[in-house]
């Protein structure tokens, strides 16, 4: 419900603050006044197209504000639209209503005179589509505006759905359809990847079975390139290491008999001179080191074998584990986790085959529930054609429309061209059937309407003029009224054509319907002035050379005096008041 607008700098609107309440609300002034300023500002709001020079002569920009609070369902969707796409706002909204009021919630537009537009959404910046998505599912304009979402057939099929309570089949198709797509497009993609798939399994099966041959180790790698150079300089070994053998044990005069005599010697006189006995003794270790020593190099000298055969070997495992590492840019050790990594992307890719073998399946099974879910809407939607046209008409008669004759017409989509004769022709088919399972359902539901005797029934968009189209949506949103509420309603030049003895009629069918949602109504009939459960007045005055549109609220002797001006054109005739005050004691 939209409990107050304020407007600054549009046009002939300096500045002006309207409170609204609960039930029917009506703007009254005369011709010329600003009355459609007003339900321009709301236009603003919903995000429609600023023409040029609605900025006010003089100002930098205007700003329209709305504050709305959020009842029943429509405040419902809206908390639910938050949720999902404006999170922090929200959480704001959810705070204001902890005191116990009704949550509210603050939309903005502000207009520059250079002819930006910037949005806001409790004074959050926000993209201007943000306003075009949120504000209809609490605001709808009806009458001569651009925002006549009645002419939309996609916003006949939702009044239908709400005629009907079919909101839980409505969603049950979508969530069936939207699995279906779900499961084709997963199934196509693993489609389209096949060939790139059997490419890349046949790569990753050479690899890991080039790694898996060399069976690479790291510590086998070092040994290696130790071997290599041992078998490399195996005869030079044998020859150099040999010599020093030779010199240190097996010569004549070798170092190691030397030594031996030379610790004899000292260990003789170290009895006689005790100063020789750590001499003696450092003889005896050397002597004992060098034996040590020569077992070593004997020992390695005797494991030393010229062998070309084994180097030979050694060369070729070493060049293959080196031409591995310098194609994988890895190390021994990195090329056994290289193999199992090659491993995890094989059994990875052979799974997608079971995959696509298995969603093939879920969407032979999904298709089923799609289409049983779309006959099931489908039907119950036929099934309400014919009551929803008694009702309408109806209450179109009592609305001045006694001859009008409304349907609801049903007919197939008309096919859409399709894809390329070089499309794969499964993915054509199941795009060609997207196409028939469409978002809102199968086939394409409209309301038609011929307004008088002898014309054809024809689309609303072709036939209804702009009064007609608003007492229209007055006549379905009467026959919808307990289903959707919460809504703010503006009908604009509702009367246009409406003759005196109607207007009660037309008041009537507002002021019920403002027992379910607020209703703004732009009026010149004091019939429906007087039904209001508030009165707002537009007028226009001339100060200092500038002209200005003011807005106010209207009781007691005001409202009389306006009523009876919109009677007789003057308030000044008594008459013209008396039946002021009669329209205004009345019940509706």
């Amino acid at each position: 419900m939209l409990t107050e607008l304020f407007v600054r700098d549009l046009a002939l609107i300096e500045r002006c603050s309207v409170t609204l309440g609960p039930g029917l609300n009506v703007l009254t002034g005369e011709t010329g006044a600003g009355k459609s300023l007003v339900v321009g500002a709301l236009t603003l709001l919903l995000g429609g197209r600023a023409r040029s020079g609605l900025v006010r002569r003089g100002a930098d920009a205007a700003l329209v504000e709305g504050r709305f609070e959020l009842r029943g369902p429509a405040g419902e969707r809206v908390r639910a639209w938050l949720a999902e796409h404006l999170p922090e706002v929200a959480a704001d909204v959810a705070e204001s209503a902890e005191d116990g009021g009704a949550p509210e919630l603050i939309l903005g537009r502000r207009l520059s005179a250079e002819g930006k537009s910037r949005a806001h959404v409790d004074q959050r910046p926000v993209p201007l589509r943000t306003l075009r998505e949120l504000l209809p599912l609490l605001l709808e304009i009806h009458g001569q505006h651009e925002h006549q979402r009645l002419f939309d057939p996609a916003e006949q099929l939702a009044l239908l759905d709400a005629y009907g309570g079919l909101g839980e089949s409505v969603e049950a198709y979508a969530a069936a359809r939207a699995r279906w797509r779900s499961c084709g497009e997963q199934l196509f993609a693993i489609e389209e990847r096949a060939g790139e798939r059997r490419d890349r399994l046949d790569l990753l099966r050479f690899q890991l079975g080039e790694i898996r041959a060399v069976a690479p180790d790291a510590d086998e790698r070092a040994a290696l390139g130790r071997e290599r150079e041992l078998l490399r300089h195996a005869g030079a070994l044998r020859s150099e290491l040999g010599a020093v053998l030779g010199e240190l044990s097996e010569a004549d005069d070798a170092l190691l008999d030397r030594l031996r005599r030379a610790h004899a010697a000292t260990e003789r006189w170290r009895r006689a001179v005790a100063d020789l006995g750590g001499v003696a003794e450092d003889l005896q270790e050397a002597a004992l080191r060098v034996e040590e020593a020569v077992r070593g190099l004997q020992g390695f000298v005797d494991g030393v074998e010229v062998d070309p055969a084994r180097l030979e070997v050694v060369e070729e495992r070493l060049a293959e584990l080196e031409r591995l590492e310098r194609k994988h840019a890895t190390d021994a050790a990195g090329l056994a986790r290289l193999a199992d990594e090659f491993e995890a992307q094989i059994a990875a890719l052979e799974g997608e085959e079971e995959s696509r073998e298995e969603l093939d399946r879920e969407l032979a099974a999904a298709r089923a529930e799609l289409s049983r879910r779309a006959d099931a809407l489908r039907a119950a939607r036929e099934k309400l054609a014919k009551p929803l046209a008694r009702d309408v008409q109806r209450e179109l008669g009592a609305l001045g429309l006694p001859k009008a004759r409304f349907e609801l017409h049903r007919e197939e989509a008309a096919p859409r061209p399709g894809d390329s004769p070089n499309a794969d022709p499964r993915r054509a088919a199941f795009d060609a059937e997207a196409r028939h399972f469409g978002p809102l359902g199968t086939g394409r539901f409209e309301f038609r309407l011929a307004a008088n005797p002898g014309e054809p029934l024809a689309p609303l968009r072709h036939v209804a003029s702009g009064g007609e189209a608003a007492r229209i949506a007055l006549a379905l949103r009467t026959v919808l009224a307990a289903g959707d509420a919460g809504r703010t309603l503006v009908f604009d030049e509702i009367d246009a054509g409406v003759g005196g003895r109607l207007g009660p009629a037309v008041g009537n069918h507002l002021r019920a319907l403002g027992e379910h949602h607020q209703v703004l109504c732009v009026t010149h009939l004091p019939a429906i002035a007087a039904l209001a459960d508030q009165h707002v007045r537009v007028a226009k005055q001339t100060r200092g050379g500038r002209t200005r549109t003011s807005v106010a609220t209207l009781a007691g002797d005001d409202r009389v005096d306006e009523v009876a001006d919109m009677i007789a054109g003057g308030a000044a005739h008594e008459t013209a008041r008396a039946e002021a005050r009669r329209l205004l004691a009345e019940p509706g």
